[in-house]
This record gives C-alpha cells, structure tokens and sequence, in this order.
C-alpha cells in the first residue's frame, strides 16, 4: 500500500509506544494528494493518532485536520473548507480479512479494517484515505445561489420531482 503512495508514514509494530504518533504532510505531499483527489490544493494536513496494539492487531484512533480548497459544485469556483474528521481504523495482517460477495451491515461502532504485510503498516495512506472519505464532492462555496439564479435555476426545494427529497436533506 505505501510504494508511491503521495503521504507515507511507516509504522513498526515494534515501536507502538504510548504517546499519540502526530504526522503532518508536507508541501510536496499535500500537492501531490491534492492531485490526487481532484481539488485544487491541499493547504494543511495533520493528524494525531493513538496506537493500541492486541497481537498482530492495531487500533487506531484520533483526529485528522485539514484546510483545503476545492470547487463548488454549482458555481465552479474555488473555496477553503476546514476539515475537522474523527479517526477509527484497525490495522490488521494481510489475510485476516474475511472477503465474500455477501452484503454486510456494519453498526457506528464498528471500524474500519486495513491489510498490512510484514510488521509495518501505512499510516499517513490510512489518514489520506480518510481525507478522501471526508472530503464533499457536492460542497457548494458562498456564491453557490447567486450562481444559481444567474444561471435562471430554481430552488430544488420549492418544487419539482425532487423538492420531498430536498426536503429531507435539509431536516436530516
């Protein structure tokens, strides 16, 4: 997982020590994972994560903070967005998975679980995977209505096939 991968931060079972590991990214990588993810830049990307290992097993828990910027949806033009997103992986050995075609239900205590080989795992991949995650593909900037209404589009909330469904988005 960690050859080419644009944010890599290598953890040895064997170093799994108490305090939190805080990693950041810096300028090359952030640019790189902005790539990556189509936005058009990655300002800042930390995060702190405590390690509790059970055997093979490892438990990762923390926060992941970013600023970043990407293009709203509806206008096109680019606009910063905080991320502030909770971490919860477990970092478990290659083959410990069990994969079938079945659908599965997982509850919210329930993590994620990555593969690693070896005695090493990737942690910045983990934490740029969970950026990918959190990141909108629909988040509209401030200018989203003006340009809505400059393009003549209504508010899909007032009417249309879609105005129950908009309707719930905005109360959930």
């Amino acid at each position: 997982m960690s050859e080419g991968a644009e944010f890599s931060r290598l953890i040895d079972l064997r170093q799994i020590g108490q305090k939190p590991v805080l990693i950041e990214a810096n300028e090359t990588e952030r640019r790189r994972l902005a790539g990556r993810f189509g936005i058009p830049a990655i300002e800042s990307l930390a995060a702190e994560v405590s390690l509790e290992a059970s055997g093979a097993k490892v438990d990762a828990t923390g926060r992941l903070r970013a600023e970043i910027v990407q293009a709203c949806a509806i206008s096109g033009e680019d606009f910063a967005v905080e991320i502030d997103e909770p971490i919860a992986l477990r970092f478990v050995p290659l083959g410990s998975i069990a994969h079938s075609d079945d659908e599965i239900e997982l509850d919210d205590a329930a993590c994620d679980e990555i593969e690693y080989e070896g005695t090493a795992f990737d942690l910045g991949e983990a934490v740029a995977q969970t950026l990918a995650l959190a990141i909108d593909p629909f988040a509209e900037g401030p200018n989203a209505e003006a340009a809505r209404k400059a393009a003549g589009l209504s508010d899909e909330s007032s009417s249309g096939p879609f105005a129950a469904l908009a309707a719930l988005r905005k109360d959930g």
